[in-house]
């Protein structure tokens, strides 16, 4: 049972230190005392612990508009943050953490600025049938977080440009795009902002746990959010040094056709092999040869074909490629 409420807001918006703070919180958090921490990211996609970037992010693209990738503890997929989203986590322990209530925080919190929002299903926030919020959880220790977003205003063209979304997986729910799925609070009540959100979750969490919520500054410069930062924002972490997948893509030129199939682990290519009917043979094999060894992203590797490639069509349409499938 939650004796104690409190609320913890944030002013950064990177979201390797915000993330840090969120864990630095999950080990900090008492005995009878439930968490809400509140907190914004500029500009980033931010993939489930398990899930692989390549698949789920179109990386060149966020990378070439100045945006971050980040990777969290909790499971589940890739997520679009800009400043028009506000991301909430409830943080307890075992026997404090309550799903069923935490949910109607935001759900009433909602309700009360004129969203008409319902749950469904174990992760999703609905409101008029589109999701604004999706949840995600980690546990360890006795000890729980359940966090999430709130779409307020979100640029859902950014969306859907960074995030590679499963085709299939639309077309089975009867849908044919991330758009028609989604939805922004802003659609359905003017009464919501971000500062009017955060106040009305505030006011809802007091409302339900019947408690006085106590919002609190917080250190944000300690060697322990310091050293959680370092983690979060490491390669190792983002790409995965353990994880490990193969992946091919390839067009067809007036040159010859071009499939490359590479063999990625913890981000850098372990093996590549480059099928074509191109007349430069020798081209092609060193081509293949020069990516081993090679991070897997759009800039390391069209930096290689610029070196290899010497006809200036063949080059272009290569590094095209790669820009478009990475």
């Amino acid at each position: 049972m939650a004796n104690r409420l409190t609320v913890y807001e944030v002013s950064s918006v990177r979201p390797h230190h915000n993330l840090a703070i969120e864990k630095f919180l999950f080990d900090s958090v008492a005995e009878d005392e439930l968490i809400l921490y509140l907190w914004q990211n500029e500009s980033t996609i931010v993939c489930g612990r398990n899930r692989n970037v390549y698949k789920e992010c179109h990386l060149t693209r966020l990378y070439e508009a100045g945006g971050t990738l980040a990777r969290r503890l909790s499971g589940g997929g890739a997520v679009f943050h800009d400043l028009g989203n506000l991301n909430f986590t409830f943080i307890a322990k075992d026997g404090v953490y309550n799903l069923e209530k935490q949910l109607s925080v935001i759900t009433e919190a909602c309700k009360s600025l004129g969203v008409p929002a319902e749950l469904t299903g174990r992760n999703d926030i609905l409101a008029g049938g589109r999701k604004f919020s999706g949840n995600a959880f980690y546990s360890s220790k006795g000890t729980r977080y359940h966090h999430g977003t709130l779409m307020v205003n979100v640029d859902f063209s950014r969306l859907s440009d960074y995030l590679n979304v499963d085709r299939a997986k639309l077309q089975a729910k009867g849908v044919d795009s991330v758009r028609s799925r989604v939805a922004n609070l802003t659609e359905f009540s003017d009464k919501v902002t971000i500062s009017s959100l955060k106040a009305a979750l505030i006011a809802s969490l007091g409302k339900i746990y019947d408690l006085t919520p106590r919002s609190y500054q917080l250190d944000e410069g300690c060697a322990e959010i310091a050293e959680y930062e370092k983690l979060f924002s490491s390669e190792d972490w983002l790409y995965g040094k353990k994880m490990s997948f193969n992946n091919e893509f390839g067009k067809r030129y007036a040159w010859g056709d071009f499939q490359l199939r590479a063999e990625v682990a913890g981000g850098i290519i372990k093996d590549a092999v480059i099928f074509s009917d191109a007349l430069d043979a020798e081209m092609i094999l060193t081509l293949a040869e020069r990516f081993k060894g090679t991070k897997y992203l759009a800039p390391d590797l069209c930096a290689v074909v610029a070196e290899v490639c010497r006809e200036a069509q063949q080059r272009e349409d290569i590094v095209g490629l790669i820009k478009d499938s990475i």
